[in-house]
C-alpha cells in the first residue's frame, strides 16, 4: 500500500528479546542460514502457491527503526540501550533467495532462505511469516478458483468481508493467481491490479423504480455496463434491462437464488430477446466447489468475496521460519554447521538448502527434490530459488504481472490429479538428498 512509513514494528516482542540477549552473549554477529516452508499443506490441497515477495520485499526496503519507533520502545522498556543503538543502525546487509512470486509449492519446500548474521536475519522473522502466510494462503485459494472456473474470468470482491490492508492484499493475491479483476481500487493504485465494478442493490432501491435505475446507470456508463437483475423479479428485471439497453447490453449479474437454474432461464431469455451476446455473472458465497457445481450451467464469469479473503477455509498456511545453519564462531568467513530442531511433532532438518522441480519426459513436473548443496543444472530439472537481495539490496524485484504470468505457466506443469477439487494428498512428493 501507499504508506511509505517503518515496518519495524510489525514485528513480535519477541524478537527483539531474542536480539537483546544475542547481542548481550556475543552471539548476535554469527552468520545465520533461516529456511521459510511449509511442514504440511492446509488439510485437503495438493499444492501451495507462493504470494507476497513483492510485498515482503517493499516492506524490507522500510525496515528501519527512526526515533519514533526506538522511542516507543525505550518508552517501554522492550529493550535496553546497547539493544536501541544497535537498532538505530540496522540496515539488513545479507542476501535472500526466494521461490519466485506465483511458483508452486510442497511440503519441506524452502520457499524463503535469508542468509545474514544472526540479530539482522532473526528480526525478520514475523514480517516474513505474516506476508507469506496470508498471501500465499489467498492465492492458494485463488488459484483452485481459477481451475474450478475453467478460463472464466474471475472477479475478486471481498474487500468487504476482511480487514482494510487485508483486502488490498488479497486482491493482489488473487490477481497472481489469476483472477481477472478486483474490486478494491487501492490494489489498483499500488500495484497495477486491473478493477471494476458497477452497481449493488442499494443503487436499485434508491430509485423510484428498476426501470429508471437501470436508465441512470446505462445513461452513465453505456450499455456494456452489467445491470444487476435479481433485486425484484428477475425475469421482469431481464426483460427490462434489454429492452433499455438492447442487444449491446454487456451483461446481467444474479447474485441470490439457485444460481445454476437461474442463470439457465436467464440465459434462455437473453437469446429469444436477441441479445445472445450479453454475458452473465453470477456472485454470491462462492467458493472453488461451487464455481465447479456451475461449470455446465450458462454462466460466463464469477464475482467471489468472503471465500476468497479468507482463503476458502484455511486463512493461513502455517509457514515457519527456522533457523537451520549457523558460524561456529565469530571469525572472517566461518564455515556453517546444521542446526535443528527436534521436539515431537514438529521437527525440521538442519543445513542450507537448494531445491529443484523434476519433469518427465512430457513437461509435467514429477517431485520437488531438496539438496544440501547447490546441485547442477541439468535437463528435465528447473532451479526454483532465485536471488531477491544481494549484499542488502533488493535484486529480485518484479511486477505482479510477471508472477501472474509465473503462476499460469506453473499450474500448465502439474499433474492432473493436482487440479482436482476433491481433498487429496500434495501432488508432488518432496525428495530429499
Amino acid at each position: 500500500m501507499n504508506d511509505h512509513g517503518s515496518s519495524a514494528l510489525l514485528t513480535d516482542h519477541y524478537e527483539l528479546t531474542m536480539l537483546q540477549g544475542a547481542l548481550h552473549s556475543g552471539a548476535a554477529s554469527r552468520t545465520s542460514v533461516f529456511e521459510m516452508f511449509a511442514r504440511r499443506l492446509p488439510e485437503g490441497r495438493r499444492y501451495g502457491v507462493v504470494a507476497g515477495t513483492g510485498r515482503f520485499l517493499d516492506l524490507l526496503e522500510r525496515f528501519r527503526f527512526r526515533t519514533e519507533e526506538l522511542d516507543f520502545l525505550s518508552d517501554h522498556g522492550v529493550v535496553d540501550d546497547t539493544t536501541l543503538r544497535w537498532l538505530s543502525e540496522y540496515r539488513f546487509s545479507g542476501n535472500v533467495w526466494g521461490y519466485g512470486e506465483g511458483e508452486a509449492y510442497f511440503p519441506g519446500s524452502p520457499i524463503l532462505v535469508v542468509e545474514g548474521t544472526f540479530a539482522e536475519a532473526v528480526i525478520l522473522e514475523t514480517l516474513a511469516l505474516s506476508v507469506f502466510n496470508h498471501d500465499s494462503a489467498i492465492a492458494s485459494a485463488a488459484s483452485r478458483m481459477v481451475v474450478a472456473a475453467a478460463g472464466r474470468p474471475l472477479i475478486e470482491m471481498g474487500s468487504r468481508r476482511t480487514h482494510e490492508a487485508a483486502a488490498v492484499a488479497s486482491a493482489r493475491a488473487a490477481y497472481v493467481a489469476g483472477f481477472a479483476t478486483s474490486s478494491n481500487l487501492e490494489a489498483g493504485r499500488s500495484y497495477g491490479v486491473p478493477t471494476g465494478g458497477t452497481a449493488a442493490h442499494a443503487f436499485t432501491l434508491l430509485h423510484d423504480s428498476e426501470r429508471h435505475a437501470f436508465t441512470a446507470q446505462l445513461d452513465s456508463l453505456g450499455r456494456r455496463t452489467t445491470l444487476l437483475v435479481d433485486t425484484y423479479d428477475v425475469e421482469r428485471a431481464v426483460h427490462t434491462a434489454v429492452e433499455l439497453a438492447g442487444p449491446e447490453l454487456g451483461a446481467v449479474r444474479i447474485d441470490s437464488g439457485d444460481l445454476g437454474k437461474t442463470a439457465g432461464r436467464v440465459r434462455e431469455q437473453l437469446d429469444s430477446l436477441g441479445a445472445a451476446e450479453t454475458r452473465i455473472v453470477v456472485t454470491g458465497d462462492l467458493d472453488e466447489h461451487s464455481i465447479q457445481a456451475l461449470a455446465v450451467a450458462p454462466v460466463d464469469g464469477y464475482g467471489v468475496g468472503t471465500s476468497l479473503v479468507t482463503g476458502s477455509g484455511s486463512p493461513t498456511v502455517s509457514l515457519v521460519y527456522k533457523l537451520v545453519a549457523r558460524a561456529r564462531g565469530t571469525a572472517a568467513d566461518p564455515p556453517l554447521e546444521p542446526v535443528a530442531k527436534r521436539s515431537v511433532g514438529k521437527p525440521s532438518r538442519g543445513g542450507r538448502k537448494w531445491s529443484v522441480r523434476r519433469f518427465d519426459d512430457k513437461g509435467i513436473a514429477i517431485a520437488e527434490e531438496v539438496f544440501p548443496y547447490e546441485p547442477p543444472e541439468a535437463v528435465g530439472t528447473r532451479p526454483l530459488l532465485r536471488p531477491l537481495v544481494s549484499g542488502g539490496e533488493v535484486v529480485g524485484r518484479e511486477s505482479v504481472h510477471d508472477a501472474r504470468d509465473r503462476h499460469r505457466a506453473v499450474v500448465a506443469e502439474l499433474p492432473e490429479q493436482a487440479l482436482r477439487m476433491s481433498r487429496g494428498e500434495a501432488a508432488l512428493p518432496t525428495v530429499f538428498h
